[in-house]
Formats: structure tokens, sequence, C-alpha cells
């Protein structure tokens, strides 16, 4: 994400409240949704992927942030690594602070032709599992990431199912859910999404909607979300702004999310960073303004 000064944030803000066509059918129809059930928390890739933990804790609770999801390889060091000891003490530091460990976010990923390297990849998001229920968090995100050229579409998106499917089977184990993130060249496409999420078949194994370009067609979200509702256990949302542009439907998102009732996160996933910790807690304070506008 290219960063935002306040005034142009404002500004984007100010287009969003009725810019699009579809701003005003919304508008008129959220009277009758429910209430929004769902919260706002962060991914911390890429706006904190330099803070330790303490600095996470402490921008959440300054902003309203109600969720954290851990990003692996960032500064919190929140990795399989850490000891028993270490996990009580995050666990409670966090549930103290009254800010929720969604989960971890990882780059284990199984559509690559080479069977070893699918079976690392199993066992590194078992440890995840592991991590997560020792946190008291919910999910282990897991992602497929391309569609390899040498091996037939077909085929690799049942490579992935069948490999989710040992993963739930984990995670149902440790009470745990793994989060299949809709991401990756060719396999980020709704569809093949769905055919993967069919393979698989196992109730602990849901998906992280993660608000692509590909979930689009027609202008709306409104098709690909119902084809991959039943599976959706977790969002991360970006630019949203971007929703004044009618280059992603924000508004038609949430709207979509209100009516089925979801009760659970948007996590707040971003491709760069602030100058500062000042300057994030500045640039979320208004990001949560135009996140609640756009809830409605």
């Amino acid at each position: 994400m290219v960063a935002l000064p306040r005034r142009a944030f404002l500004g984007t803000a100010a287009l969003a409240t009725g810019s699009l066509p579809l701003a005003a059918a919304l508008a008129a129809e959220k009277e009758t949704l429910p209430p929004a059930k769902f919260k706002l928390g962060l991914v911390t890739y890429n706006l904190a992927a330099k803070w330790d933990r303490k600095t996470i804790l402490d921008v959440c609770q300054k902003t309203g942030l109600a969720a954290v999801e851990f990003r692996t390889t960032h500064a919190h060091k929140v990795e399989p690594t850490l000891g028993k000891e270490e996990r009580k003490e995050i666990r409670k530091q966090f549930a103290d602070g009254g800010v929720q460990i969604w989960g971890c976010g990882t780059v284990c990923e199984f559509h690559g032709p080479d069977r070893a390297v699918i079976r690392k990849n199993i066992d590194t998001c078992q440890a995840f599992i592991d991590l997560v229920a020792d946190l008291g968090g919910r999910g282990v995100k897991v992602r497929p990431n391309a569609l390899p050229k040498e091996v037939p579409v077909e085929k690799t998106l049942e490579t992935i199912g069948k490999a989710l499917t040992e993963c739930g089977k984990a995670a149902a184990d440790a009470g745990v859910e793994i989060h299949v993130e809709v991401h990756g060249r060719g396999t980020a496409h709704p569809p093949h999404i769905k055919t993967i999420m069919d393979h698989c078949g196992h109730k602990s194994v849901g998906l992280t909607w993660n608000s692509n370009d590909t979930d689009i067609k027609n202008g709306s979200v409104a098709e690909y979300f119902k084809l991959l509702w039943p599976w959706i256990r977790s969002c991360h949302i970006n630019r949203l702004h971007l929703d004044a542009t009618g280059k992603y439907p924000y508004r038609e998102l949430f709207h979509l999310f209100r009516a089925q009732g979801y009760d659970r996160v948007t996590l707040i996933e971003l491709g760069q960073g602030m100058p500062d910790v000042a300057s994030s807690i500045e640039f979320l304070h208004y990001y949560k303004a135009l996140w609640k506008e756009l809830v409605g």
C-alpha cells in the first residue's frame, strides 16, 4: 500500500460516502440489515512487521483494534520455536490487554509437484497448529500460491485439497482451524478455491477472504462471495479507499457480511508500512473511521 497523507485519506473517506452507483442502493438497504457483528483487527504484514509484541499490543489498544494475526518472519517472533513458558506469557499478555490473538499467518503451501516439499509444509503447518493452540488463537493461515505449468490444473487443485484434509485433522485435534487464504497466481480464482475446498471436505478447514481483484465480476463481489461463503472463516482487507474509486467494492462486501451475520474479523493487511509508530497510530485512527463508515 502507498501510505496516504492525512488530507488525502480524509478525501477518500468523503468520496466513499456515495460516489459509486452501488452506494445509493446499499445505503437504502442498510437499514434493513442486522447490525454488524464483525470486528476490525490487524495482520502484522506489513504495517507492524518491525514491531515487537509490546508495541503491537499497545497500538491495538490505542486504536481500538480487536485482534491480531501474527505473520511469520516478523519482528514479533511469534514462531513455533517459542517454548511453553513463552507461549503462556504471550497468551496472558494479549488476553489481559483485551486483544484477541486471531492466529498465525504462515507461508505453508501445497500446490507444488514435489511431494517432499508438500510433506515439509504439512509438518510446518502442524507446528503452527500447536503454537496457535497454546496461544489460545483461532486459526492457522495457509495459502495456495500458484498453478504449476507442468501439472494439469485439476490435479493441482486436488493435491492442495488433500493436503489440507491432513492439516484439518491435526487442527481439529488441537481445537483450532485452518484458514486457507484466497491467494496465488491462478489459485486465487474463486471457482478454483471452491474446487480445492470440495476436495478437502474437512469441517476444520475454512477460508480467508483476501480482497483480491479476482473477487470482482461485473463490478461486484456478490457472485463469488456467495460461491465461497460456506467456508469463509476470516477476512483480510487492504486499501479501503478503493471503494471510492470503484476498484474494490468494500461497502458491498461489508454489507454482505452483515446480511450473513458474519461475527468474526476483518484484518488490516497492507503491503507497505508507515515511517514510525506514531504515524501508524494516526493512520489507523483514520482507517478505522473509514471502515466504520463503509460497514454502515
